[in-house]
């Protein structure tokens, strides 16, 4: 049997994309760092993203119905750490940074270089975390020769086997 370092080290190996996730349900909004997603279909448009079960942000996808896909500039990961626990909103940003409500209220951050609305088309419980299909209702580039942030650009880990604090 493969052990656990031996499968934590093969599956970090998988390319993943690092973004924030905005959520909101009611007058509650949340940005939270993400790094497990993809597009899985053309039509319609789905995007997926697998949020942990007991994350914020999940109960608020599943409560607000939508929510969008920020994706920043790899010379910029600062952000990411802010976002690793439940965001603090003041009206205009989200843990500082300046966000704005897209149509379906979502919020979505203004410094993103590009970004995706998804209103929710499916839920799948898969153990640990739920996947989120979501229809892209709006989408925006702001600096289409960026580099997109990808988890390899910070010395975060996440994924593999359930492990401490994890």
């Amino acid at each position: 049997m493969t052990s656990n370092e031996t499968l934590n080290k093969v599956l970090w190996k998988i390319p993943n994309v690092l973004c924030l996730v905005g959520s909101r349900a009611g007058d509650e909004r949340n940005g939270m760092t993400q790094s497990w997603v993809t597009q899985v279909s053309m039509e319609p448009v789905l995007v997926a993203i697998s949020v942990d079960a007991s994350a914020v942000t999940n109960r608020l996808i599943r409560a607000g119905g939508s929510f969008s896909i920020n994706l920043w500039d790899r010379d910029d990961t600062r952000p990411f750490v802010k976002f690793s626990k439940p965001a603090a909103f003041d009206g205009e940003s989200l843990n500082g940074r300046p966000v704005f409500e897209g149509s379906t209220g979502v919020p979505i951050f203004a410094e993103a270089v590009a970004w995706m609305e998804c209103r929710l088309h499916q839920t799948i419980e898969c153990g640990t975390h739920d996947l989120f299909l979501g229809e892209v209702v709006a989408a925006e580039i702001r600096d289409d020769e960026a580099l997109i942030a990808r988890m390899e650009d910070t010395r975060m880990k996440y994924g593999g086997v359930k492990r401490g604090g994890h």
